[in-house]
């Protein structure tokens, strides 16, 4: 069930409306007394909806048309999933297999981003679909534990993605981001990025350590924000656009796919470093997500050719990239190339000694798909935009077929869990 979100520092602090902004700043507003009980009450450990908006009606609400999927997204933790709609939101939990609640709006219902932080009642939106509920343009704070939202971030573009950490909120705009300190929406941070359509960003969830990755102002570029240490990383990826990316729980790796798609690489985000470089394939793919396992032992990635990889990484050490194992995509920023056939080096093309998947999952072609560790070892749960939800095994000692272990389609009208 979700846990009211326990906000520890500031508790007696008044959240102030920030002085009218310039060009590009946001503007956002909160209410004191809302924001201090959504993250201060502990007293109900479950998820209660005392519901006072009228607007809200918890339950399925009957329609004859069928609903649209605008989005699904993991938590943080890869144990739950959100889904907007364009009639609203819902939760669901990954192992066991079931919806935890849903939110369906009178009218303009359409939620096109839906964030979790964790399992707590703690929400973002951002409008979508043909009908948005709410302006492209802002990011809404909704506390499910009250039923209504509790603040908002407006901005003069629209919205392309939303991360949240337990103390910081970071917006992505076309070629802007954004980052909050989530106890007062004070803004803490902006950075430029060359324009980013897909709103690309990936941030650590380990306490004390924040790493923010989005992309850089070149192409192929990557820029790394470790807020500790003060300190920025410029890192380039790949000779061709970014196409996805994602960090390690701790951040200190990243793994990056560039708009060709065939080759995976995992950097050390600290000096930049590239430890690993896998191969997808050999024709060009629209990478949808890329995932570590939770101990960085594993790699999953999805993409528009309908299969899921694993691959097997050896980058959790500190010891240098093994140099035979890059293959064919030039990296800008390491120039390093060879062949594990040392007796034909340079004879047979790179591609014959690239590291390959351990296991693959072939899923129906036409949708779109993200990938995730489950919380069961050698697990992975994917989730697709057609309301498809699967679990698999895969074995890591002889590889090949995942097992498939469930299947759902939740978009499904289904009874009250």
């Amino acid at each position: 069930m979700l846990q009211p979100y326990l906000e520890q520092q500031q508790q007696q602090q008044r959240i102030q409306q920030d002085p009218p902004a310039e060009e590009e700043t946001p503007n956002h507003s909160v209410s004191d007394a809302q924001a201090r009980d959504s993250r201060a009450d502990d007293s109900s450990p479950t998820f209660t909806n005392p519901n006072p908006n009228p607007q809200v009606r918890p339950g399925h609400t009957p329609c004859p048309s069928p609903i649209k999927l605008l989005h699904v997204s993991f938590n943080q933790d890869y144990g739950c999933f959100a889904c907007g709609t364009d009639r609203g939101f819902r939760i669901y939990n990954c192992d066991p297999f079931r919806e935890i609640f849903r939110r369906d709006f009178e009218g303009n219902g359409g939620v096109g981003s839906v964030e979790m932080l964790f399992r707590c009642n703690i929400l973002a939106f951002v409008g979508g679909g043909e009908s948005p509920h709410y302006p492209l343009n802002k990011v809404m704070i909704w506390d499910d534990h009250q039923g209504r939202c509790i603040g908002e971030l407006s901005f003069r573009s629209e919205v392309r993605g939303v991360r949240l950490r337990r103390d910081r909120i970071v917006v992505v705009l076309e070629q802007k981001i954004f980052v909050y300190n989530f106890a007062d929406l004070k803004l803490l941070h902006q950075i430029e990025t060359i324009a980013n359509p897909k709103g690309l960003c990936a941030v650590s969830q380990v306490a004390g350590s924040f790493v923010l990755v989005c992309p850089g102002l070149q192409k192929g570029q990557v820029r790394v924000e470790h807020y500790a240490s003060k300190r920025t990383k410029f890192i380039m990826a790949h000779d061709s656009r970014i196409a996805c990316f994602t960090l390690s729980q701790d951040g200190n790796l990243l793994t990056t796919a560039s708009s060709k798609g065939t080759l995976i690489r995992i950097f050390n985000t600290h000096d930049g470093s590239l430890r690993q470089e896998v191969r997808r394939g050999a024709d060009r793919a629209e990478i949808y997500s890329l995932a570590f396992s939770p101990t960085s032992q594993w790699l999953a990635v999805s993409s528009d050719k309908g299969t899921v990889h694993v691959f097997s990484l050896k980058a959790t050490s500190n010891a240098g990239i093994d140099q035979t194992n890059i293959s064919s995509e030039p990296n800008p920023s390491t120039a390093i190339s060879g062949s594990s056939l040392s007796f034909i080096k340079g004879v047979l093309p790179k591609y014959f000694s690239s590291e390959w998947s351990v296991a693959q999952f072939r899923l129906p072609e036409g949708s779109q798909y993200i990938v995730a560790f489950g919380h069961q070892k050698n697990t992975v749960a994917i989730l697709g935009l057609d309301g498809s939800f699967y679990r698999c095994k895969f074995d890591p000692a002889t590889g090949g077929e995942m097992t498939q272990l469930e299947y759902h389609n939740f978009l499904k009208p289904e009874e009250a869990f």
